[in-house]
Formats: C-alpha cells, sequence, structure tokens
C-alpha cells in the first residue's frame, strides 16, 4: 500500500509544486530549479528509493514545466 502512495503522488506533486513556484516567482527557471532541488533532497533523504518513482518524479515534473511555461505565456 505504501509503494501506491509513493506513485501517487510521484505522479501529482511534483508537477503542482512546479506550476506553484512558476505562479509564486513568476520565473520557471527558478520554480523548475526548486522543484528539482526538492526531488534530489527527497532522493538523498531515501524517501523516493525506487528508481521507478525517481523516473515518474521527473516526468511529472516535465510536464509540469510544459503547463507552467504556457501559463506564463499566457499571462503576458
Amino acid at each position: 500500500m505504501f509503494v501506491e502512495v509513493k506513485t501517487i503522488a510521484a505522479v501529482f506533486l511534483p508537477a503542482i509544486l512546479l506550476v506553484l513556484f512558476a505562479r509564486v516567482t513568476y520565473n520557471l527557471y527558478v520554480a523548475t530549479a526548486l522543484t528539482l532541488l526538492l526531488i534530489a533532497v527527497s532522493v538523498y533523504k531515501g524517501y523516493a528509493d525506487h528508481p521507478l518513482i525517481i523516473l515518474i518524479d521527473l516526468l511529472s515534473a516535465a510536464i509540469g514545466f510544459i503547463y507552467a511555461k504556457s501559463m506564463l505565456a499566457a499571462g503576458k
């Protein structure tokens, strides 16, 4: 059961965090750096202990990057 919770969190949280950080900082690259830093810390601390979870985290961050890029472009 714990693996499913990690997988669901890996699918949604990085994208949501990247969009939230982009909305707060108004800078896509700062938001991406903060999100990737949080992913790196979670890997270092052992929360993302399976390579598939790390891959899902990175894919979710990529999707969040694409969405935040279009969101910030629409706001200009």
